[in-house]
């Protein structure tokens, strides 16, 4: 399974720590690994406004349904939590 997630007000840098810390392990600059699902993480900036510019990551998650639900779930709490 795939799924497909956009956070803002986030870096890469960020998003790779928080992958690792809910059990993965990082195995190149973009793709964290873990025993049931892998997610590849990009960044670009977008506008939000006239004058206004937010990093944005998109995280790829891939794996078992299971362990992708378990990962966007804690994750997603995590990235909202940063972008506060």
């Amino acid at each position: 399974m795939t799924r497909e997630r956009s956070y803002r007000a986030l870096s890469a840098r960020a998003a790779v720590g928080y992958l690792e810390n809910l059990g993965g392990e990082q195995v190149d600059e973009e793709t964290v690994e873990g025993d049931d699902w892998r997610a590849s993480v990009s960044e670009r900036t977008v506008d939000v406004g006239p004058s206004i510019r937010l990093n944005e990551v998109t995280v790829v998650f891939e794996g078992e349904e299971a362990a992708v639900e378990h990962v966007i779930e804690k994750f997603s709490q995590k990235a909202i939590r940063a972008g506060g």
